[in-house]
């Protein structure tokens, strides 16, 4: 059992939340310059995901921290010039490209994984591979069906071949079309310097503790380890000498581990408000959610309507470093609908309405209609604040 150094840094809670807030890129002027490709490498994954309400996740996310970027802007920030690729980190994510040799690790685990879900037919892969090569990029449309059935888990073979080529890392999701992947050899797509699994898996478990590490600014051995869905035994093997220093949290219970450049510099600077998207890296775990923000977040658009609390995609509201309330908006026409608003007393309310016009003008709404308000008696003031804010 590898023996642990005593921490020598006591941080407050607060002092962890600020730490936790600018690491993740919303306290401080926003890095504009560097965009939305500065975002990504800052935070080292950016969850994709299907649903689309305001928009989809993935723009949600440099929304969040840098204002309103053009859709087109931050689509072209990903896929561009072989910025990023998709790959299984947090859960399906858009990665920078610098990061595939990291990993390798994960490539060589789906290799020598001996069950999978869908059978692989023979000769199929093969295949796919040839075809790729001679007529790539393509969607598993253009290689042949994604489906044998409308069952969405009924998947053709190619669709198959294709996937498992992707886990594999002979194949790279170069973009999303329509929201189809649209795949290439990684030969093709991933720069010749960067094409390779030559890492053994503590190192790349080493980088992938340390980016994480970064990415949170602080963390339990929990909070690391779901950054990019790693195990608890593989952050142990590598956190002492990732480059992370260990820490004392007051009120945490568990052990933490902090970037040492994030306790080099005190947190300062403004803070932002705005919507978060549910799938954001801020509050991707659940319990570190609680324990930092004292903010219970589920996602319920897999929850039966008559069982939701709060709404099919409520969107946490961040203000003054703090979630204040949340949002599961909708649109109609130009109007931007707040279904359901739930608010953290009347001090949020101010906050509420500047994120929802803010929002609103992003997608290029003209108006904010509320339907529903958890407190009655802040629908009212709400309103009002509202439009003073649309002016």
């Amino acid at each position: 059992m590898t023996t642990l150094p005593r921490p020598t840094t006591t941080l407050t809670a607060d002092d962890a939340r600020r730490i936790a807030l600018r690491a993740q890129g919303f306290l401080g002027a926003p890095d504009r310059r560097s965009g939305v490709r500065g975002v990504l490498r800052h935070l080292g994954a950016v969850q994709l995901d299907t649903i689309s309400v305001l928009a989809r996740s993935h723009e949600l996310v440099p929304y969040a921290r840098l204002g309103a970027v053009g859709r087109k802007t931050v689509e072209a920030a990903y896929w561009q010039d072989t910025h990023a690729f998709e790959y299984w980190s947090h859960a399906a994510c858009i990665l920078p490209v610098e990061e595939w040799p990291h990993f390798a690790f994960r490539r060589r685990a789906y290799r020598d994984r001996p069950h999978w879900n869908h059978e692989l037919p023979e000769g199929v892969y093969d295949q796919v591979i040839k075809q790729l090569r001679a007529e790539g990029p393509l969607t598993s449309t253009e290689l042949g069906g994604a489906k044998k059935t409308s069952d969405w888990w009924d998947w053709s073979g190619t669709k198959v071949a294709v996937e498992r080529a992707l886990m594999y890392g002979e194949v790279v999701c170069v973009e999303r079309r329509g929201w189809k992947r649209v795949y290439d050899l990684a030969e093709r797509a991933v720069p010749d310097a960067l094409l390779h699994d030559e890492l053994d898996d503590a190192e790349c478990l080493r980088r992938l503790v340390r980016l994480a590490g970064e990415s949170l600014g602080v963390g339990t051995r929990a909070d690391i380890a779901d950054y990019h869905r790693l195990k608890g035994e593989q952050v142990d093997a590598v956190v002492a000498d990732s480059g992370l220093v260990p820490v004392e949290v007051e009120g945490w219970s568990k052990p933490a581990w902090a970037d040492p450049a994030a306790l080099a510099t005190p947190p300062r600077g403004r803070h932002r408000t705005t919507l978060l998207s549910p799938f954001d890296s801020l509050i991707w775990e659940r319990a570190r959610t609680e324990r930092i923000f004292g903010f219970t977040h589920r996602l319920e658009a897999y929850v039966p309507r008559p069982k939701r609390v709060y709404g099919y995609f409520a969107m946490p509201v961040l203000a003054g470093g703090r979630l204040v309330g949340r949002v599961d908006p909708a649109r109609e026409g130009r109007t931007l609908v707040a279904k359901q608003v739930t608010l953290d007393g009347p001090k949020a309310v101010p906050a509420v309405a500047q994120a929802l016009v803010e929002a609103a003008t992003w997608v290029n709404c003209t108006d904010v209609r509320v339907e529903r308000v958890d407190e009655p008696g802040l629908r009212e003031p709400l309103a009002r604040e509202l439009a003073r804010t649309l002016g």
